[in-house]
């Protein structure tokens, strides 16, 4: 078994600092959980990716759920992604490493595209869909995935990932038109309506 280990730089140690210091121990973990899960991923497709990129997409990719950001109006994996863009573009990263970091945490949530961009694009999802969805669950082995659950545990995880990804979006439904997300309000938000694309359609302006 090849060990992943998280990038020991200035960067990942300060996106580590960050995180700690504005997310829940919940989203701690889980992000951490994310990078080594999508790591180990990446090397089961045998893709070669920038391994501090996938950690910043990782740690950032639900800093959108936090207070501060709930009363943005925007999608939260927009707030993560500028937030991380900030944090990037702050320390002199080249341009086109923050815009793939940027992409990572914005279309985490949208299945069937990150699979065709980037290697970092693609394991950022890859580390959510295997952490909260279980998908690929087989990939990685018993003896690693229980040595990842060891460092950063999840105890009552499906129950409190819901809390927060519900306390994180509920003041602003709307951002949750076409995504997974609605699936999430029209669970645990009374009275919650979600949108209808085709009735948007047929009840535009236009008149045919």
């Amino acid at each position: 078994m090849t060990t992943i280990d998280v990038p020991d730089t200035t960067l990942a140690r300060e996106a580590t600092e960050l995180v700690r210091d504005t997310a829940s121990e919940l989203v701690y973990h889980h992000s951490r959980r994310v990078y080594l899960f999508g790591a180990r991923q990446g090397r089961n497709r045998d893709l070669s990716f920038d391994p501090e990129l996938l950690y910043v997409g990782a740690m950032f990719h639900d800093l959108g759920l936090a207070e501060r950001f709930r009363g943005s109006g925007r999608r939260f994996e927009v707030d993560g992604a500028d937030e991380a863009r900030r944090f990037l573009q702050a320390r002199g990263v080249p341009e086109d490493s923050v815009r793939r970091v940027w992409l990572a945490i914005a279309l985490h949530t949208t299945p069937g595209i990150p699979p065709f961009l980037e290697p970092e694009v693609a394991l950022v999802t890859a580390g959510v869909e295997y952490d909260v969805l279980g998908l690929g669950y087989d990939d990685i082995s018993a003896q690693e995935r229980d040595a990842i659950v060891a460092l950063h545990p999840r105890p009552d995880f499906k129950r409190r990932i819901l809390a927060a990804f519900t306390d994180g979006i509920r003041t602003r439904p709307e951002t949750t038109f076409g995504t997974v997300k609605a699936d999430v309000l029209e669970h645990y938000v009374p009275g919650f309506e979600r949108g209808d694309f085709v009735r948007t359609i047929l009840d535009s302006p236009w008149p045919e």
